[in-house]
């Protein structure tokens, strides 16, 4: 038990070879962008910042692992398909996992959000015209955030949005 009577606020000071105070992230701060290969690394990363690993997170991130594609929370509810599981809950999840930098979501014009794994982070292009989804390498956005960074001190998130156009196969 720690100073403050609380389990787990206490830890060793490496430095002094003290107990010293945890340093915990803020329930809201961003971590970034995070690999993990599997679930169970995805697991390891929510228990190293603090998270608990309850059946349905690990339940979701089994339905993000297995299939690479991009799904709202709606259709990730669907794919866990546990009748203790609301969609409130699927959000929250989605939620904690893209503070932890597992889960991008993106907007991809006027439909809903969707998520994927933030392994492979990408930029995307929606047909205006037939709603192709093209994913592009984050890479091709590097030009327009620094210049955005520079002109203008913005810095620019690429992989939260799509660019609208039109596909080769609608001009």
């Amino acid at each position: 038990m720690g100073t403050s009577g609380r389990p787990g606020t206490m830890a060793p000071d490496k430095r002094a070879g003290t107990i010293g105070p945890v340093t915990r992230r803020s329930p809201t701060e961003p971590v970034g962008h995070t690999t993990a290969a599997t679930v169970e690394e995805a697991v390891e990363v929510v228990r190293r910042h603090g998270g608990r690993v309850t059946a349905s997170r690990r339940l979701l991130l089994r339905a993000l692992f297995a299939s690479k594609g991009h799904r709202t929370a709606e259709e990730l509810a669907e794919e866990v398909q546990a009748p203790d599981i609301h969609l409130s809950t699927v959000y929250r999840n989605l939620e904690e996992l893209e503070r932890l930098g597992l889960v991008v979501h993106s907007h991809f014009g006027h439909g809903p959000a969707t998520y994927h794994l933030a392994t492979a982070v990408h930029g995307h292009f929606v047909c205006e015209e037939c709603g192709k989804l093209i994913e592009v390498p984050g890479t091709l956005f590097d030009d327009l955030a620094a210049q955005a960074r520079s002109r203008f001190g913005f810095t620019v998130d690429p992989h939260h949005f799509a660019m609208l156009g039109r596909c080769a196969d609608c001009c």
